[in-house]
């Protein structure tokens, strides 16, 4: 019995693209998620030290793509150690109860060249909520640059509860950035 080419090779191909399809994996120490904020009216800028990210994404078929990210809560970064005590304790991010925050992608669709709109479910300290923004990608050293900003109202995931719902002190508006690198 003899094989014709025709099979074999769409059988390779298939492989292949399967292949190409593969999950990137997340450069983590040129990646950063960053949260800014106002306290007292003056800009704050924190930085999450631990993350993860999972990234399935073909340029040919953004449509296709996936994404999901995890957060260490506890991990938030404001340059000093006793605040970064503060922000993991149970009125900010209950970071003992809640220790990630995570983001799933439901739709990722093309908006330009080098542009998605990305759309999923933000959870944080227990509170999911549906969110939609806009993403650059981009190739940067023959890997793909993911970054973007989301706007997130912090009360809405109960994020600074009790007396520190005053947004006097801590402004309710929240933007999370992130650029992520990941390539196969």
């Amino acid at each position: 019995m003899t094989l014709t080419r025709g099979p074999l090779l769409a059988s390779l191909l298939a492989v292949a693209l399967a292949a190409s399809a593969a999950p990137l994996k997340t450069d983590t120490a040129k990646s950063a998620i960053t949260a800014t904020f106002k306290q007292m009216n003056v800009p704050v800028e924190a930085k999450f030290r631990k993350f993860s990210a999972q990234l399935d994404y073909d340029p040919a078929k953004p449509e296709a793509a996936r994404a999901s990210v995890d957060i260490d809560t506890a991990s938030l970064d404001l340059g000093d150690p006793d605040m970064n005590n503060e922000v993991a304790k149970k009125d900010w991010f209950n970071s003992a109860q809640f220790p990630k925050a995570s983001f799933v992608s439901s739709s990722i669709k093309p908006a330009g060249p080098g542009k998605l709109t990305v759309t999923g479910k933000l959870t944080i300290k227990g509170k999911s909520a549906n969110v939609s923004f806009p993403l650059t990608v981009r190739l940067d050293a023959g890997k793909q640059l993911f970054e973007g900003a989301l706007p997130i109202g912090r009360l809405a995931y109960n994020i600074g509860d009790g007396e520190w719902k005053d947004t006097s002190m801590v402004a309710d508006e929240v933007v999370i950035r992130f650029r992520v690198l990941a390539g196969q």
